[in-house]
């Protein structure tokens, strides 16, 4: 991927079926420190094409579009690549019924269009990293306000007891060095337990992890740690 360079700009592909929404989002996000637009995809179908093509670190994905939604598009992004790009949704309701969805097929976490482009531009900056989870409280709300439906159960017999810890503090958006100051103890060791965390729950990345959470119970709407 062309911005996993240091000090490289993140690249950065727009998914949305609205073409003046679109191309607002292109012209805001490109003026942004450290990003880089690098294509645009009008639904699915092409966002999948497009980010095989161009290689973004970012693929920043609408839910709602035709042909095949954000859902089916990421999950035809993420399966069976050696090096997917990370993908950020971006909806209009937080409620929204395809966010959870979207999230539990590999979405690192999601952002509202009606947010200031700063935010926006972060919430890429941070999925590319690789870091914390993106906005949990907008995900707690969001677990919240619908009732998670899910086959998905969280195999708390397979989890330590510092696997839930560690869990628990992935859901309040806890980067891992500060999961390490909170247990006191080594960043290595945070990120053993989180590697193991997600190995045995079979998640795609930190975000779905913690959706996996909420729908198992183990950790709660409202829950701050």
């Amino acid at each position: 991927m062309t911005g996993s360079g240091i000090g490289a700009a993140v690249t950065l592909l727009i998914a949305d079926d609205d073409e003046v929404t679109r191309s607002g989002l292109r012209t805001l996000l490109a003026a942004q420190p450290g990003i880089e637009v690098v294509g645009e995809a009008a639904d699915g179908v092409e966002a999948v094409e497009q980010a095989r093509r161009l290689h973004p670190d970012v693929v920043l994905m609408d839910v709602r579009m035709p042909r095949r939604n954000g859902i089916e598009a990421t999950r035809h992004l993420l399966a069976g690549a050696t090096d997917p790009p990370k993908v950020v949704v971006i909806t209009t309701f937080e409620n929204d019924d395809y966010v959870t969805a979207a999230l539990s097929a590999g979405a690192g976490g999601f952002v509202l269009k009606r947010r200031p482009v700063r935010e926006i531009a972060e919430a890429v900056r941070v999925a590319a990293a690789g870091e914390a989870i993106l906005f949990p409280a907008a995900l707690r709300r969001l677990v919240a306000a619908r009732p998670l439906d899910s086959a998905e159960a969280l195999p708390r017999a397979a989890l330590t007891g510092r696997e839930e810890e560690v869990l628990r503090l992935m859901a309040t958006g806890l980067s891992n060095p500060e999961i390490a100051r909170s247990l006191t103890v080594s960043l290595e060791t945070v990120k053993t337990h989180a590697g193991n965390v997600l190995t045995k729950l079979g998640a795609q990345n930190r975000t779905h992890a913690v959706v996996i959470a909420y729908e198992s119970g183990l950790v709660v709407p409202g829950f701050t740690g």
